[in-house]
């Protein structure tokens, strides 16, 4: 059956299904058995909502979820609402990102009233990356980002705690609330430090906060800097380490010829990210005279 077929059976099921609901609503239906009939308008609705997806028709087919979820709560089928709402979700995203966000904030309600905080989170991150790449409100995303990860440490996943929190940092840095990204770079760094699988990944969290410092004040970033090195003396060997000190010498010299060649010898061996470049450009233009420089 082509899609145009698939579409029309779905409508027809629909209209079922609405039936189906408003004859459960009549007294006697009431009493005999209306509930059989809410069940079978449930299952009408997901059936419909797939042939939708065939079609190929995403804001139908996350309707039609919706409206299953709506009847399964009505059941107290909790948890098969929640899956209908993030099957809404999920449809609605390739053709409405914020109806998309709805259906999946409903999804959470149910979640987190269950004490399902882990699936909670993971819906939270979905929503931050519609955030980011659909609507692209990035305070919002850091709110869905902080949410997820504290309810994953709240479950002991930390790892995927750390995630999240280093996706806010990120964009916390980028709209220039750098104490906040300092605070959380700092405290991954530190909760990874120890952690023979992790430690690799510390000095690139205690490198970002040093320049987040770096931004804000120089003083700062050379304490920081000391602090980190004692607290984890296998920063002070990394190449992180030393670029930033060369760094600070060419901006305490003001020499932003010394600046750049100390960034493209860097950026010759581990190519620089857009964040890092970002980053090291708002340093460069405190450099006297570098009003809107570049790193080459």
């Amino acid at each position: 059956m082509d899609s145009s077929g698939k579409e029309r059976e779905a409508m027809q099921l629909m209209a079922e299904a609405e039936k189906r609901v408003k004859g459960s609503h009549s007294f006697l239906r009431g009493l005999f058995g209306g509930n059989t009939r809410v069940e079978e308008a449930c299952e009408m609705y997901t059936r419909a909502a797939n042939m939708f997806k065939i079609a190929k028709n995403w804001s139908a087919a996350g309707n039609a979820f919706c409206q299953a979820a709506k009847l399964h709560m009505q059941l107290q089928s909790k948890h098969d609402s929640a899956t209908s709402f993030v099957d809404a979700g999920n449809a609605y995203k390739k053709a409405d990102p914020q109806e998309a966000i709805n259906c999946l904030n409903a999804a959470i309600d149910i979640y987190t009233d269950m004490g399902r905080f882990t699936i909670a989170a993971k819906h939270h991150i979905t929503i931050a990356e519609i955030y980011e790449a659909e609507l692209v409100d990035i305070e919002k995303a850091i709110a869905h980002y902080e949410q997820a990860a504290d309810y994953y440490k709240g479950e002991e996943s930390n790892s995927s705690a750390n995630k999240c929190l280093l996706k806010v940092a990120a964009y916390a840095a980028q709209l220039e609330q750098y104490q906040k990204a300092i605070e959380i770079y700092e405290q991954v760094g530190t909760n990874t430090m120890d952690n023979p699988l992790l430690k690799y990944s510390a000095k690139e969290y205690f490198f970002k906060a040093a320049l987040c410092h770096f931004i804000v004040d120089e003083l700062n970033a050379k304490l920081a800097l000391e602090k980190y090195e004692e607290m984890f003396p296998a920063f002070t060997d990394s190449r992180e380490c030393k670029l930033l000190k060369k760094l600070l010498e060419a901006h305490e010299e003001q020499n932003s010829e010394a600046y750049t060649e100390a960034v493209k010898e860097f950026d010759s061996i581990s190519r620089l990210d857009q964040w890092l470049t970002t980053m090291l450009l708002r340093i460069k233009k405190s450099i006297q005279g570098e009003g809107d420089g570049d790193l080459k």
